[in-house]
């Protein structure tokens, strides 16, 4: 029976075979879609990618949950508070109360 050493060396050996594997098996399919797209003459968009980069999605306004009785304008309670807001007790001016 192998030991815990031995058994833990062949799993390092096997992990390392495995990386190798997935490595040359990647390449392989890099370069057959690479073949694809030129033979193709496909486009980014057409295989479901955005032609834009590093745009990110923009979460949508959030309902005001403050409003300044004087002025009418409104905080969602989000970001940095208002200047009308600074220093007053915020339950004062919350919205549904």
């Amino acid at each position: 029976m192998a030991t815990y050493k031995q058994l833990t060396a062949q799993l390092e050996k096997l992990h390392q075979e495995v990386a190798i594997a997935q490595q040359k098996e990647v390449a392989v399919a890099i370069e057959e879609i690479k073949r694809k797209i030129v033979e193709y003459d496909l486009t980014a968009e057409e295989l479901g990618f955005s032609a834009k980069r590093g745009k990110t999605l923009k979460k949508p306004p959030q309902p005001p949950k403050y409003r300044n009785p004087k002025t009418g304008e409104t905080w969602s309670g989000r970001g940095r508070p208002p200047g009308w807001l600074a220093g007053r007790n915020k339950e004062r001016f919350l919205i549904g109360t």
